[in-house]
């Protein structure tokens, strides 16, 4: 089978007019495919509406959001528009919060579309074929290593579908392999880092990585510095954001340019769809404003999602048809800022985990993979928050100057006192993916010092 791997794609630099009449005909199509799907036809018909009304794109408004209620409520394959007998493999959520959702794949799905998608990406941040990629994301019903996997092998370059533990061996696997590009959660990057330094092993001198694609979790841009400063010469942190209802790790990535300034290209946005709408009024946003990720998968033959909500909150570039790299096509975003449905209220105060990772990230001395929030809803409310962190072990910096000055910073950018409470490296979780930062306890408050 041939591999996906030109250096430059004509369209990956397409105008935003081109982008938009892909869209439309795409569009066209999905609703001749929904027409013939059951399911399909009756969330249309609760909106007095057919599939076939997305024909014209001003209908794609009139309709409902899908959510995870809709999915579940359809258990076990929720608008599955192919028989099961044509799935190649099915991908799930999380489930954190219930049965996690199938999403099936045909063959098509994930051998062509998929494929493409990620060669793009490829492209956009200088992975080239035949570079050698340690692939750190997980596997199982996880789309996250299985379709690099896919993808790596299309576009020629040398897998090494590791995923994310092991990490003894890794720090020196990095060295021996030379591996050149990597792709995994930024927290596992680095605590690799970490292991690597206390083991004798200098990432920047005894390392050969050019260029990490992380995802998974999203991180400040101090921490992406940080990381970088940390790695060879030249290496860059590049930003990318998907979904297994976006089929993959698809939606967005950083360019060249983007990188400097946090933001991401909707580099996909010819084959899923996607708006940026008030997550109260479903209003679309405008540049520099704030607003929750919905998307449409347009080329997905089997699970496809029509208006999903990701509850993924970002905030739409102020020039996002300008970059310099020259993909006009596909709107600047910035990195994901919080979740609609994980933003805390603390006495009338709009908190995101993300302005917290964001001090803990500027200050020195801190371990920048390693931070809790605490809360306490006993009476059904939030008072207060409660924020671990680590002292780096090397830091001239004592345990109870690093809680002030946390504590200090926290209060000036949020307008609030928190509770800080500060241990030394290593008593808090390392996660190899996605971290769980907010904790909700019950119960009396435990005591803590407030800075």
């Amino acid at each position: 089978m041939e591999t996906i791997e030109p250096p430059v794609h004509a369209n990956d630099f397409a105008t935003r007019e081109d982008v938009l009449a892909i869209q439309n005909s795409k569009l066209t199509a999905l609703g001749v495919r929904l027409a013939a799907t059951g399911a399909w036809c009756e969330h249309f018909c609760d909106a007095g509406m057919t599939p076939l009304d997305l024909a014209d794109r001003r209908a794609l408004g009139s309709l409902p959001l899908l959510d995870k209620a809709d999915l579940r409520s359809r258990y076990p394959f929720p608008f599955l528009t192919v028989a099961p007998e044509r799935i190649a493999r099915f991908c799930a959520t999380s489930g954190t919060t219930g049965l996690p959702v199938m999403f099936g794949f045909t063959r098509s799905d994930w051998e062509q579309t998929i494929a493409r998608q990620l060669a793009r990406i490829f492209r956009t941040t200088g992975i080239a074929p035949r570079d050698r990629v340690y692939q750190g994301y997980g596997y199982g019903l996880w789309i996250g290593g299985s379709s690099m996997d896919e993808a790596l092998r299309r576009y020629g370059a040398v897998n090494f579908p590791i995923g994310p533990g092991r990490g003894e061996l890794m720090i020196q696997w990095l060295r021996d392999h030379a591996c050149t590009a990597t792709t995994m959660s930024p927290l596992w990057m680095m605590t690799l880092v970490s292991l690597a330094q206390k083991a004798g092993i200098d990432p920047k001198r005894d390392w050969r990585l050019r260029v990490g694609l992380f995802g998974g979790q999203s991180v400040s841009a101090a921490f992406r510095r940080q990381l970088e400063e940390a790695m060879p010469p030249g290496f860059v942190a590049h930003n990318i954001y998907g979904s297994t209802e976006a089929g993959g790790p698809v939606l967005a990535v950083s360019c060249e340019y983007s990188h400097e300034q946090d933001e991401m290209h909707l580099i996909n946005d010819d084959s899923v769809l996607t708006e940026i709408l008030d997550p109260e009024t479903l209003a679309p946003v405008g540049p520099g404003e704030v607003g929750e990720i919905v998307i449409t998968t347009l080329d997905k033959e089997a699970s496809p999602v029509v208006r999903w909500r990701t509850h993924d909150l970002v905030r739409v570039s102020a020039h996002p048809y300008d970059c310099p790299c020259g993909r006009s096509g596909f709107p600047l975003i910035g990195r994901i800022i919080g979740r609609s449905d994980d933003m805390l209220k603390v006495r009338g105060a709009m908190v995101y985990p993300s302005q917290i990772e964001d001090v803990i990230a500027d200050v020195e001395g801190t371990v920048k993979e390693a931070w809790q929030i605490y809360i306490d809803k006993t009476h059904g409310h939030l008072d207060s928050l409660e924020v671990a962190v680590e002292r780096q072990h090397r830091s001239p910096k004592t345990v109870d100057a690093l809680r002030q000055e946390v504590g200090r910073i926290l209060r000036s950018r949020l307008g609030l006192t928190c509770a800080i409470v500060c241990h030394e490296e290593g008593t808090l979780p390392r996660y190899e993916s996605k971290a769980l930062r907010v904790i909700t306890r019950s119960g009396p408050k435990p005591a803590g010092d407030l800075s």
